[in-house]
């Protein structure tokens, strides 16, 4: 019989030496999981960062060619002024061109 609690004690000494295994495994294997879920949300943080700064700069840039559209507009504008100056013209409209002066020469 010595020889049959030899044999259970060896495999009782072998069974808890796979339990320790298996729970150090399992301990781990949490280890890894809830670094790689860390990992994960700093690559979202990251990447909500990185879009972020890329829509302030879109923003950025958006509000730059408003105010180039503005001041195009306006320069625009003074142009056209300063050639209806020069020109004597006035504001565009039926009158404006020269067919009432025929009309009215005709009838003098």
């Amino acid at each position: 019989m010595t020889q049959a609690n030899g044999a259970e004690g060896a495999i009782e000494l072998a069974a808890r030496r796979l339990e320790r295994a298996v729970a150090l495994l399992e301990q781990r294997i949490g280890q890894k999981l809830a670094a790689a879920s860390a990992g994960a949300g700093t690559a979202f943080d990251e990447d909500r960062a990185r879009l972020a700064a890329a829509l302030d700069d879109a923003r950025a840039r958006e509000r730059e060619l408003e105010d180039a559209g503005a001041a195009a507009s306006a320069a625009l504008a003074r142009a056209i002024s300063e050639i209806r100056a020069t020109l004597g013209a006035t504001p565009a409209g039926p009158a404006s061109n020269g067919s009432a002066s025929a009309i009215e020469a005709q009838e003098v």
